[in-house]
């Protein structure tokens, strides 16, 4: 895997130092060590992370006044209000002060409570990623931001706040099994449907070898579509224009995980499906069928899971709820052809109640 290069992502607050490949954390010893030199750190990651990692990343805080260890929960069970609530009294117990430092260890959920918890507590306090899975440390990392579930709707409760620094090292990819590179592969096949066409052909050649956890051409890939996501947030970090390009996939995406329960349907398995009705929704507006049959072959290879029996109704209110939505209604990321995409506010909603009707039905019945 290549060395770690440098990112800086410029926001209203600042900046975000990124560093993302082999020797990210190496790469970074130096500023993280003055960042929380004198001062309280808390860790937060799931019990599974803090074995593989935990002792890794705190001899790197020895110039931290104290270190104190936070877990939650895996995946999305540990996306909760009650789960930040305990965050914050766990915090304030252990001494916390305005100017303590937290640090998030784990995948994009720890990643997305953790920093909730650091923008709510004492009204916000710096924090740093260091996220462990392809899918933090591609997009769920960058661009600040935060937030848990509701039952009603995913993400539904959060804030923009940005890291002070990301530390995706690529060291970390090689203990994941198969499964999370597989989920954290969908979230690449949207950044290179999205703006990055050369991307997109090395996946087409390269997929089976990047499936494996000490794949050569991952960190590549890695630096690749993160390299996209910093472009877009440096852009619009308040998602107001170009930045909803992101979604590409996610409105159905978000909905399937809402209405199959959070965690029961795999947040990749799910945006890979967005994918391919976002396609459907793309033809009659001129994507090439070319173009179509290549994402839906490539996100084909990516299998996603199947999907239980949904009601379409319950998937349209469901997507309603979503934090994307606005009062003029729904906006869709549609692929304009591999490698650029656009925002469409302009859709039939009686159309897509159609479309949705007869994807779902027929993914059920091809599997």
């Amino acid at each position: 895997m290549p060395d770690a290069r440098q990112f800086d992502l410029v926001h209203d607050r600042g900046l975000t130092r990124i560093w993302i490949g082999a020797d990210a954390l190496d790469r970074s010893r130096a500023e993280l060590s003055d960042w929380v030199r004198g001062r309280r750190a808390f860790v937060i990651s799931s019990a599974p992370v803090r074995e593989l990692h935990g002792e890794w990343l705190e001899r790197e805080l020895s110039a931290a006044s104290a270190v104190t260890a936070l877990d939650v929960a895996d995946g999305e069970a540990g996306k909760t209000l009650d789960t930040m609530g305990r965050l914050a009294r766990e915090m304030v117990a252990a001494g916390g002060k305005r100017d303590s430092r937290l640090l998030t260890l784990g995948g994009g959920s720890v990643g997305d409570v953790g920093g909730f918890a650091a923008a709510c507590f004492l009204r916000g306090i710096e924090y740093a990623h260091v996220p462990t899975t392809l899918l933090a440390q591609v997009d769920a990392s960058i661009g600040g931001k935060t937030g848990v579930n509701l039952p009603e709707a995913k993400n539904s409760v959060g804030a923009f706040h940005q890291p002070r620094f990301v530390i995706a090292d690529a060291r970390t990819l090689s203990t994941l099994p198969r499964e999370l590179i597989r989920q954290g592969l969908f979230e690449v096949v949207k950044a290179a449907i999205l703006a990055d066409s050369a991307l997109f052909d090395l996946l087409e050649v390269r997929l089976r070898e990047l499936l494996e956890p000490e794949s050569e051409s991952l960190g590549s890939v890695v630096e690749a579509a993160a390299a996209i996501k910093i472009a877009v947030v440096s852009a619009d970090e308040r998602e107001a224009d170009r930045r909803r390009l992101l979604n590409l996939g996610h409105t159905l995406g978000h909905a399937l995980e809402t209405c199959a329960g959070h965690g029961a349907l795999a947040h990749g398995d799910a945006v890979g499906h967005g994918m391919l009705f976002a396609v459907e929704l793309a033809l009659p507006r001129g994507l090439r069928d070319r173009d179509a049959q290549r994402i839906r072959a490539l996100v084909g290879r990516l299998a996603p899971a199947r999907l239980p029996s949904f009601d379409p109704d319950s998937l349209i209110r469901a997507m309603s709820r979503d934090k994307k939505a606005r009062e003029t209604g729904l906006s869709w990321v549609l692929p304009l052809r591999v490698g650029a995409a656009e925002v469409v506010d302009d859709l039939d909603p009686a159309l897509i109640g159609e479309l949705l009707a007869s994807f779902l039905t027929g993914f059920v019945e091809s599997r």
